[in-house]
């Protein structure tokens, strides 16, 4: 892990910290105090840096920060969501890249890994794009590309649009199934599980995540992104149809598509399984993710046909500078 680090005293508290530990605190990123919690593994690798689904707080991705193995892993709540304070104005996914990015400078950090869920999965999207030579790997799960997306039924949607679930446990019981699906049809116990780590949305902090994604697609530059990027998506998803995970995995040009035999919350409801395939795919360091359809193929070609003459561009700027 200390490869990755620029500054040497991060290295050695990185070194120091105990293996499996989750230590959360408050870290000031560009004048916004953010809520971060460090689960500290063992590994080599590059820490994977998680953006959480919306309105949720930093525990609720516990169980799977609990199941990494050798992974360290940075999660953080975006503003207005758990520890962090609400901010003054609305954002942007850019601007919640822009803090991540931060973030991980203020770690010491290189070179990172992204995953994002859900509504994060669009954040993770942006973060990528945003900043390709800091993002190495990218891990979209139970995610869409924006606004463009495939959407969830009328009936699923109109329980999203406010943070009630988050606040009435009660209304959590009645609706858990209907929008997460998979294992939340058939196990009870796991909703109760569930709303008592839920304790971090607000209003305004919920509504500045609606408006965050408001007329947000990565449609556009899906195929620009240079990362192998696994795609997970649950069968029974009723939020995120699994369509979505075929339009990205089908557009990215380095992409796989995986699919869970589960809901939604699949990185919840099977912790083990999830975190498992995620490090599997971020530790093989001589793994090739081949395109996945002819159009990610195209869309590759195309990526690096603009590579290799922004490359000639610069070598015949360099020998005219010479002459």
């Amino acid at each position: 892990m200390t490869d990755n680090l620029a500054n040497p005293d991060q290295a050695k508290r990185a070194v120091a910290a105990t293996p499996g530990a989750i230590e959360a605190r408050q870290v000031m990123i560009g004048g916004q105090l953010l809520q971060v919690a460090v689960r500290h593994g063992g590994g080599s690798g590059p820490p994977l840096l998680l953006f959480n689904g919306i309105g949720a707080n930093w525990e609720l991705a516990k169980p799977f920060l609990e199941a990494l193995t050798g992974t360290t892993a940075i999660i953080f709540d975006v503003p207005g969501v758990g520890g962090s304070p609400r901010p003054l104005l609305p954002y942007r996914p850019s601007t919640l890249a822009r803090l991540a990015a931060g973030l991980v400078a203020e770690f010491g950090y290189k070179e990172i890994d992204v995953a994002g869920v859900s509504w994060g999965g669009g954040i993770a999207q942006q973060f990528a794009h945003q900043y390709p030579t800091l993002c190495r790997r990218l891990v979209l799960a139970a995610t869409a590309p924006g606004f463009t997306m495939v959407p969830a039924s009328p009936a699923v949607l109109w329980k999203m649009a406010t943070p009630r679930r988050y606040t009435d446990k009660e209304y959590m019981n009645r609706i858990a199934a209907d929008i997460y699906g998979g294992a939340f049809r058939h196990d009870p116990s796991l909703i109760g599980r569930h709303a008592n780590a839920m304790h971090g949305a607000r209003n305004l902090g919920y509504l500045y995540q609606l408006l965050a994604m408001s007329g947000w697609t990565s449609l556009p530059w899906l195929w620009s992104l240079p990362q192998p990027t696994l795609v997970l998506m649950g069968r029974d998803d009723p939020l995120v149809p699994s369509i979505n995970g075929h339009i990205l995995a089908s557009l990215i040009p380095k992409a796989e598509l995986r699919m869970i035999e589960d809901g939604h919350l699949f990185i919840v409801t099977r912790p083990a399984e999830t975190a498992a395939v995620i490090e599997a795919f971020l530790v093989d360091a001589n793994k090739h993710v081949e395109p996945s359809s002819p159009l990610a193929r195209m869309a590759d070609g195309v990526r690096d046909i603009i590579s290799t003459a922004g490359g000639r561009s610069d070598i015949r700027t360099q020998s005219e500078g010479r002459k």
